[in-house]
């Protein structure tokens, strides 16, 4: 697989070109300069290239030749003593199968054999570390004249405006030209890491009462993952009730769930560095409320419109705002708000209720790389801006679908002081949900060359969730 990403990388650069691309891996974090490890992972670029999961590495490919070099940490006693077996430079060619391995301070030695015109490196930091190699050269950061293709988005051949060996633009633009479509190979991981995030989140809901405490279900999810060996979660996850459900990047974790309240889960963990992405709300009780399912309703409405519009060739701010539409009639018919919904979008009173973006792109990073374009802006309206994906949907993409409608306090008590948008709230009941806290629902879905494929298998319909609920109360 990470052979076909390398080809992918070097189809990106003109043919023959005299350059190398270089980077290097993560190596091991401590907290605040004690000697305490946070678990490692590798980092995203490296990781895609290399499949390397293992600190300290770094790797370069010769664009001219297409040979793919590989640098391992020279291990001593000590590092077995510590941390286990040291792996010989024979098992490291035999697991990860690289054209050239050598020792990690070959580095600018193998560099200076190779004399590339100019080496593509990630950012600034990237070519400092290679100077203290003995590597030479100034920076450019404009992609000018570097002869990256056109999918880097670099202008290949337009002239010679790099002044020095040091490239720090082209490498992220072709590598996230390469990450945004999957390869079959990437989706089957992406399929493994949902297909658990699944079971997990079953576990969860059937696993919660009234009275549980929001750290025992992020326990119970955990374990879960783990047990069907799960090991890196792929973001900080939310596990949120009552209030804290209206928090949109929660992480206190740490509060009673409460009879009556909601309780609102966004969590994933990662397949070999493959993320899922999955929210879910649902009662602490075995039912839903009468107001709870009005909203909560609203949200899968914007949902099941905004996927089934996930098609090729779709614009991810037109489901958004499909989504948008319909979380604004879902609070209509609650009489959450009052007016023409037509006047109320162009208003932008669903940004009140609606303030983050749809969804993203998912991958490697659970906000994975491509979002925008060279040359496309955000959306400067309310909500809309934190829109995370701006592009045309394509075949291979994978996305994540998260519409959600909150009652923040921060939000709705100014609005009710406006002249104009409070003509479209209903004061006396929001003034009574601001405890509310919020409803999300998120699903994952391969964009396909007819359509989509939801790798999301959690219960979402209220019929379906309190199937469940009751069962588990």
């Amino acid at each position: 697989m990470n052979e076909l990403h390398r080809k992918k990388l070097m189809d990106c650069f003109e043919e023959g070109q005299h350059g190398v691309v270089f980077v290097k891996g993560a190596g091991l974090m401590h907290r605040y300069g004690t000697d305490f490890e946070f678990p490692f992972r590798q980092e995203s670029q490296f990781l895609y290239l290399t499949g390397v999961q293992e600190p300290d590495y770094a790797m370069l490919i010769d664009l001219r030749s297409g040979e793919y070099h590989l640098f391992a940490p020279v291990r001593d006693v000590q590092y077995a003593v510590w941390h286990g077996k040291v792996s010989t430079m024979e098992e490291i060619q035999r697991r990860y199968e690289p054209d050239f391995l050598h020792a990690a301070d070959r580095v600018g030695e193998v560099i200076g054999e190779i004399g590339p015109d100019r080496i593509y490196v990630l950012d600034e930091e990237q070519a400092a570390w290679l100077r203290e190699q003995g590597v030479r050269g100034g920076v450019s950061a404009t992609g000018e004249g570097t002869g990256a293709g056109a999918g880097a988005g670099t202008g290949a051949g337009a002239g010679t405006g790099t002044h020095g060996r040091f490239e720090t633009t082209a490498l992220v633009d072709a590598l996230t030209d390469c990450r945004l479509i999957k390869t079959e190979d990437e989706i089957d991981k992406l399929r493994e890491a949902a297909r658990v995030n699944n079971i997990a989140h079953r576990e969860v809901m059937k696993a919660l009462r009234p009275g549980m405490c929001e750290y025992e279900l992020k326990a119970v999810f955990e374990y879960h993952q783990q047990k069907h060996g799960l090991m890196q979660p792929a973001y900080s996850g939310i596990h949120a009730g009552g209030v804290n459900s209206a928090i949109l990047h929660y992480t206190d974790n740490n509060a009673p769930i409460r009879d009556g309240e909601l309780y609102l889960i966004d969590a994933g963990y990662e397949f070999d560095g493959y993320a899922s992405d999955v929210t879910r709300t649902y009662p602490a009780a075995a039912r839903f409320t009468a107001r709870q399912q009005q909203v909560y309703e609203a949200v899968l409405e914007a949902m099941e419109r905004a996927i089934s519009g996930a098609v090729p060739g779709a614009k991810m701010e037109d489901l958004h705002l499909a989504a948008a539409r319909a979380i604004l009639e879902g609070l209509a018919d609650a009489d959450v708000v009052r007016g023409d919904v037509d006047d109320m979008m162009e208003k932008n009173v669903f940004a009140l209720f609606f303030p983050h973006g749809l969804g993203h792109f998912l991958g490697l990073d659970t906000h994975d790389v491509g979002g925008y374009p060279k040359g496309v802006d955000r959306i400067d309206r309310p909500g809309i801006r934190f829109l995370r994906a701006r592009r045309d949907l394509q075949p291979g993409m994978v996305v994540t679908i998260e519409p959600g409608c909150y009652f923040i306090p921060a939000l709705l008590k100014p609005a009710l002081e406006d002249k104009e948008q409070r003509a479209f709230l209903n004061a006396s009941l929001l003034q009574e949900m601001m405890e509310f806290g919020g409803v999300r629902i998120e699903d994952n879905l391969v964009i396909t060359e007819d359509g989509h494929e939801n790798l999301t298998d959690v219960p979402k319909t209220v019929a379906d969730i309190e199937k469940l609920r009751k069962v588990a109360i």
